[in-house]
């Protein structure tokens, strides 16, 4: 046994909170790797019975925090990761069991904010409890985008003039706990990604393309995390999907930031780009890859 499966080991398992997705389960796979015992808490609606069923794992609700909180020290966990997609709920249609109920004040004052405060103050109530909560890139670093290109095309110059505008974009208004990102093309901004995410934004794209609309052709879908964004939660991501989405959309390709966006099936989503004739590229804060 290796040193890293020692320590992996020692660190107890580690719980898996699922949404929708396979981001859940490439966590899952990279840390059983390590030799670490995983064990999924899938989200009632949200994450697949199919592929949860080939995991250790115990289904959970939104919102009934007592029941989660026994079944995780039963499980022997004191880390967890929440990983997977999931469109936030308003606070009325959740059903609160009593440990929720005793956390209600602080659900409250979490949702009077963006997701990012959200969830952050969701991570508090964790803590209180004594668990600790951790990026999925902590446990899985090889999740997250390198800089440079992962297809065969490359962008040109005013793609990357594009993808410059995108990031300083998305950096101005992530200082208002929106957006992570924005579609632009010839320097015009087409999209920028608000609570629907970024799937809803691309198909949007799409449809107003479709109606013959006036809007520039090609362009770029730019993702990148928020200034001071707790990247323990909800960092960026792409996967096979959001190359589709592009294509469908008539944009060029994909920028994201390096090191601070995460990928589902790096080598599917390669063949796909290639096979659309998009690029996919890790870029830096500057917007350069090389």
């Amino acid at each position: 046994m290796s040193l890293s499966q020692t320590t992996a080991q020692d660190e107890g398992p580690l719980a898996i909170v699922c949404g929708g997705g396979s981001f859940p389960f490439a966590v899952a796979d990279a840390v059983g790797k390590r030799g670490r015992r995983v064990v999924l808490f899938p989200l009632r609606g949200w994450a697949e019975p199919d592929r949860v069923a080939g995991y250790p794992h115990r289904w959970i609700t939104l919102a009934k925090f007592g029941g989660f909180f026994g079944m995780m020290r039963a499980e022997g966990c004191r880390d967890l990761v929440f990983i997977g997609s999931l469109v936030r709920p308003s606070v009325w249609q959740l059903r609160f069991d009593l440990g929720t109920l005793r956390a209600l004040p602080q659900i409250l004052a979490a949702y009077r904010g963006g997701d990012n405060h959200l969830l952050s103050g969701i991570a508090g109530i964790f803590e209180q409890q004594g668990f600790r909560l951790v990026g999925a890139h902590e446990v899985a670093p090889e999740i997250l985008v390198p800089a440079g290109v992962l297809s065969r095309r490359l962008p040109t110059e005013q793609e990357q003039a594009d993808i410059k505008r995108g990031l300083v974009l998305l950096d101005a208004i992530g200082k208002f706990d929106i957006g992570q990102a924005a579609v632009i093309a010839n320097n015009h901004v087409l999209a920028v990604e608000a609570i629907e995410g970024t799937d809803f934004m691309l198909a949007r794209i799409a449809e107003l393309r479709g109606q013959k609309i006036r809007a520039a052709s090609g362009g770029v879908l730019i993702k990148a995390p928020k200034p001071g964004q707790d990247r323990r939660f909800d960092l960026p991501s792409i996967g096979p999907q959001t190359i589709e989405g592009v294509a469908r959309a008539g944009l060029a390709g994909i920028a994201v930031l390096a090191g601070g966006a995460i990928i589902a099936e790096p080598q599917t989503v390669a063949v796909a780009a290639d096979q659309r004739n998009v690029f996919v590229v890790g870029v830096r804060a500057d917007g350069s890859f090389g």
